[in-house]
């Protein structure tokens, strides 16, 4: 009996532990999906995993039901009142109309897309036979001058977001480390910040313009003056909350880690890098999102008045159009603006639960 017992109880701890290991894998997983912004896949898993599946099926409800149900609403909501608007371009267009011409941007880009192809394929043709027949000096490489599908607007305002995010990067974090390391530097750029933080992108584009057209007078660069004009006004208008956020996390390292750091006659350069930004990690990380995502908002009214060819000038292009299917192109463009807002905000998050192990959200 007592061997009996004692296989029962080896079997029972067997699968404890088993049961254990799943669930810190779950966990695991669990981080992962709160980066995507899947969450609910967690309480699918541990109801699979035979915890409480009854409490894991409300979890699911709560986190997957309710925002589906919300979103369903909102739809219906809105199909059923945007007859009743009637603008000077027709009526408000409901979600079937949007889809469709969500649908018909997708297919004019891969008109597109083809139209290059065969441009390409029939200047290589041409050429390969000019050299095959030994005139080479009539060979020709020309670039694809078709007008920009809906999908290079969206890469051309995603490389200048991002070009403009990293410069103001490259301003913002050493300031900041500046401002949190030293009063006298904050007591200087504070009243520099609380001016120029609130000013918008509208106010700062002409001054850009003029700028950039003064100093890049060349039209062979690698950027052209539209692009440079869009992202330095992102960056002008971005920069702020990391540099807020860096000062914040700088000043606010413990005082003994200082101290430590003046007994060990640490170098400047190591007091920052092995101490200062490691511990400023989180703060910077959560500046560094709120630039993205101000950065990314004031893109499409930068591009919009610099015609920059990106999501911003599309807009601005179909609202001058002004044709029956102009509005719901708008639209379409909007929650577009707002889906890429939301993967690059999970972009940020992903990197900074890399790297710095939080789970501020």
């Amino acid at each position: 009996m007592s061997a009996i017992a004692d296989e029962d109880f080896a079997d029972a701890a067997g699968k404890q532990a088993r049961r254990e290991k799943l669930f810190a894998r779950i966990n695991k997983i669990d981080t992962y999906l709160k980066v995507l912004g899947l969450g609910w896949g967690t309480p699918i898993l541990r109801a699979a995993a035979g915890d409480n599946p009854k409490a894991q099926g409300r979890e699911v409800l709560r986190q997957l039901g309710v925002p589906l149900v919300a979103i369903l609403a909102f739809l219906m909501l809105w199909a059923h009142l945007a007859p009743q608007v009637q603008t000077s371009l027709g009526a408000v267009p409901g979600p079937a109309q949007v889809w469709e011409q969500m649908l018909s941007l997708h297919e004019d880009a891969t008109r597109k897309a083809d139209k290059e192809s065969a441009f390409y394929e029939r200047q290589e043709e041409r050429n390969e036979k000019l050299i095959a027949e030994g005139k080479e000096d009539r060979v020709k490489w020309r670039e694809f001058t078709g007008a920009p599908s809906y999908y290079d607007q969206i890469w051309t305002s995603i490389q200048t977001v991002f070009f403009g995010f990293l410069l103001a990067t490259v301003v913002a974090v050493p300031i900041g480390i500046i401002c949190g390391l030293s009063p006298t530097a904050s007591a200087a750029f504070n009243p520099l910040i609380q001016i120029f933080k609130p000013v918008s992108p509208l106010a700062w584009l002409p001054i850009v313009t003029m700028v950039v057209s003064a100093v890049y007078v060349t039209n062979d660069g690698l950027f052209s003056k539209s692009f440079l004009n869009s992202a330095i006004t992102v960056t002008l208008c971005s920069l702020w909350p990391t540099l807020i956020n860096t000062a914040h996390g700088v000043a606010s390292i413990d005082k003994d880690l200082v101290n430590v750091s003046r007994v060990l006659k640490m170098s400047t350069w190591s007091k920052i890098t092995r101490l200062v930004l490691p511990s400023a990690q989180p703060l910077i990380f959560t500046g560094l999102r709120l630039s993205l995502g101000v950065g990314w908002m004031v893109l499409i009214a930068a591009e919009m008045l610099a015609q920059n060819p990106g999501l911003g000038k599309f807009v601005w292009d179909e609202f001058q159009n002004g044709s029956s299917q102009s509005l719901a192109k708008i639209m379409v463009a909007v929650f577009t603006i707002g889906v890429i807002g939301f993967l690059l905000d999970r972009m940020m998050y992903a990197i900074q639960t890399l790297l710095t192990h939080t789970n501020n959200r």
